[in-house]
């Protein structure tokens, strides 16, 4: 019985294994600094794990849709890193956002000037980027992650709807409905917030000191009353002492 239970616990900690080692627990993602919201700007990180025991990433690739063109792309500078924008000729120019472009950016490089990303550790690679697409909810973009091995794993499976996801699948940005100002970044929105929470704080101070001066007013009031009546029962015992 007891061996029985000491193999199945060792067949349940080696599934374990295979299932955490599984490229669709760890693989390369993107995700907005705040909000993405079409027709906007957003700030969004490259998250890049390693994956491997005996390597590290060194480099790293991400390709741009062509069916949705971006204008602007700009990278943050990354300790350990030196960066790459690629931009590309359009085969026919698009109307985006009103204004007629021939060319767009198809790849950012990063590329590690240090040991790059080691084992048991992750990166992100910021980009801020602009305008982005009215007319789709997602964008997908398709990476290549290199180890200083020579291996190269390729994100590049676009997941469908229902389907189970791929073991290798490309990075997606999910875009939220257009807001009332296309132009604002979360990182405005986020001041925009600060402020009206510093008003309504200052509104709350106000508030509270209107309250403390009421309160004041209303101790003073009941303080000279109780005096008075301190007063008036001493006169009025002094008198029963005199008549006594």
């Amino acid at each position: 019985m007891k061996t029985s239970r000491i193999a199945a616990a060792g067949a349940v900690a080696a599934s374990a294994v295979v299932v955490l080692s599984s490229p669709a627990f760890a693989h390369v993602s993107v995700q907005p600094e705040g909000t993405a919201a079409q027709g906007g700007y957003a700030t969004v990180d490259f998250k890049v794990p390693n994956e491997r025991d005996n390597a590290s990433t060194t480099k790293l690739e991400v390709s741009f849709p062509t069916d949705h063109p971006l204008a602007s792309v700009q990278p943050q500078p990354v300790a350990g890193w030196d960066v790459e924008v690629t931009r590309t000729k359009l085969d026919e120019p698009v109307e985006l956002h009103g204004e007629k472009i021939d060319e767009a950016v198809s790849k950012v490089t990063w590329t590690a000037s240090g040991k790059g990303i080691e084992p048991g550790f992750f990166q992100k690679f910021p980009l801020s980027v602009g305008q982005l697409p009215e007319d789709t909810d997602e964008l997908v973009f398709k990476a290549l992650q290199t180890y200083s091995n020579k291996e190269v794993v390729r994100w590049i499976e676009v997941p469908q709807d229902g389907a189970e996801e791929p073991d290798y699948p490309a990075p997606v940005l999910e875009l939220s409905a257009a807001g009332d100002d296309h132009h604002g970044s979360s990182g405005e929105d986020e001041a925009g917030e600060a402020e009206n929470a510093s008003a309504d704080t200052s509104d709350t101070a106000a508030g509270s000191a209107d309250s403390s001066d009421t309160t004041a007013r209303v101790l003073g009031v009941v303080g000279i009353v109780v005096g008075a009546v301190g007063v008036a029962y001493g006169v009025l015992a002094g008198r029963r002492r005199g008549n006594a």
